[in-house]
């Protein structure tokens, strides 16, 4: 099968390629910079709150040991003052450094994490102790602070600081601790976006080349395709050259041999006419008119046929199924090729280039079927329906191959349907005869 459209399937689903390609290209790479800006935004989010975290709960701890040591310095004052005003004091600044590490403790423990339990656990068990023991030491008396304070603050305060200043620096060194293994958490989370994002270009660059290679290789098979389409203009071109002269040459010579030789039969007869008429001769003079009014009526007749095969009048005052009718009597009268019309429903509202188009086409087929296909009946069959105009033509001749053989006829025929937008369509096979099918759409204010 051979169709005047074969290209365009091919030439549709490339642009489709194409623009699904660099589409879905432009998609992969918006994707991958929004995924990207998201990713460095979530990194960035997740970096803020872990530092965030980390001042607070350092600047708490700092607040929580800063306490511990002025609450020694407290303690120490007071047991040592000798004077109950002064000691009185200390007392109250003690109470005051108490309550402020009370409230350091509330909110750290709303900070504390899985790792931080159990020291901080220790922490305020420490505290408590602490403070218990001191609750008794607040109420002594000068003389009960002179006998027995050296010995308290060091059997009892300052080896107690000490302990939960410990504990405390157990709890910083976790908070750094955590403070890493966020950092540990943001190096993972940037490896990752950037194994993602390399995944991505990668993944964009490989699509890219294959696009690239993909439009080179069009590019290249449209020059191809360039190329033989030029060179097949060329011979079409000189082949229709050769047929205009030849189309020339047959006119020209049914002309001279048909037409000039009876037209010169009737300068001799009229020559003949002259001298009867001269002689007087009545009963020559008769006869010789009814012979050169035969000659007339012969160059009549082959001018008219050279006219109608040249453009048929039937087909502009009759209509397009009388002119096939007309053509299908003449080649069967010439070749002895039964040819059968079938045109009936087609309307005679058709464009003059679609009749001219249908009529030029059976033509050219008929005159390949007689000169080629050795048939002996042929059906031509002309369709209207759903905004188009079906002509189908069949023989029972020998068939040929359509890959191998497209003459001048088919070539022409291809282009005349072109031209209309119209698709073409042969089918053969040796032995089994040819049928040729013809697509017209019709204009939209064509009536059917």
């Amino acid at each position: 099968m051979v169709s005047s459209r074969k290209s365009q399937p091919l030439l549709v689903n490339s642009r489709l390629v194409l623009m699904a390609g660099f589409g879905g290209l432009l998609l992969l790479m918006a994707f991958s910079g929004l995924d990207a800006i998201q990713a460095l935004g979530h990194i960035q989010s997740a970096n803020d709150d872990i530092r965030d975290e980390y001042l607070l709960r350092t600047r708490v701890l700092e607040r929580l040991r800063g306490d511990l040591y002025i609450s020694g310095t407290y303690v120490r004052d007071y047991l040592l003052e000798p004077q109950s005003g002064k000691a009185e004091g200390h007392r109250y600044s003690l109470l005051e450094s108490r309550r402020d590490m009370d409230a350091a403790v509330a909110e750290y423990s709303t900070l504390v994490n899985v790792q931080e339990q159990t020291p901080f656990r220790g922490l305020t068990r420490e505290l408590a102790d602490y403070w218990s023991v001191l609750e008794p030491v607040l109420q002594w008396d000068a003389e009960q602070r002179r006998a027995h304070g050296y010995l308290f603050l060091r059997d009892e305060v300052f080896p107690r600081r000490q302990s939960m200043l410990g504990i405390a620096d157990q709890i910083a060194a976790l908070n750094g601790a955590q403070l890493s293994a966020g950092k540990v958490k943001i190096e993972a989370s940037f490896r990752q976006a950037r194994r993602r994002l390399a995944l991505t270009i990668a993944v964009a660059i490989g699509l890219g080349l294959v696009l690239a290679a993909f439009s080179i290789w069009r590019i290249l098979a449209h020059e191809r395709e360039t190329a033989g389409t030029r060179a097949e203009l060329r011979q079409l071109s000189a082949r229709l050259v050769e047929a205009q002269e030849d189309e020339r040459r047959s006119i020209s010579r049914e002309l001279h041999d048909e037409v000039g030789q009876a037209l010169t039969g009737v300068l001799v007869e009229m020559a003949n006419f002259s001298t009867l008429i001269r002689a007087r001769d009545l009963d020559g003079v008769s006869a010789k008119a009814s012979e050169i009014k035969k000659l007339v009526e012969e160059s009549i007749r082959v001018v008219r046929n050279i006219a109608l095969l040249l453009r048929p009048s039937m087909l502009d005052d009759l209509g397009l199924a009388p002119a096939l009718q007309w053509q299908a009597r003449e080649v069967s009268k010439r070749s002895g090729v039964w040819v059968e019309i079938d045109a009936a429903e087609v309307s005679e509202n058709l464009p003059e280039e679609h009749k001219t188009c249908i009529y030029r086409v059976v033509q050219e087929a008929l005159h390949n079927i007689v000169q080629h296909a050795s048939a002996k009946a042929v059906k031509v069959t002309v369709e209207q329906s759903g905004g188009s105009v079906r002509l189908s033509i069949r023989d029972d001749g020998r068939g040929f191959e359509t890959q191998t053989t497209k003459g001048m006829g088919l070539l022409g025929i291809q282009e005349r349907v072109g031209r209309l937008g119209g698709s073409f369509q042969i089918e053969s096979r040796a032995g089994e005869g040819t049928a040729l099918h013809i697509l017209l759409p019709l204009p939209a204010m064509v009536n059917t």
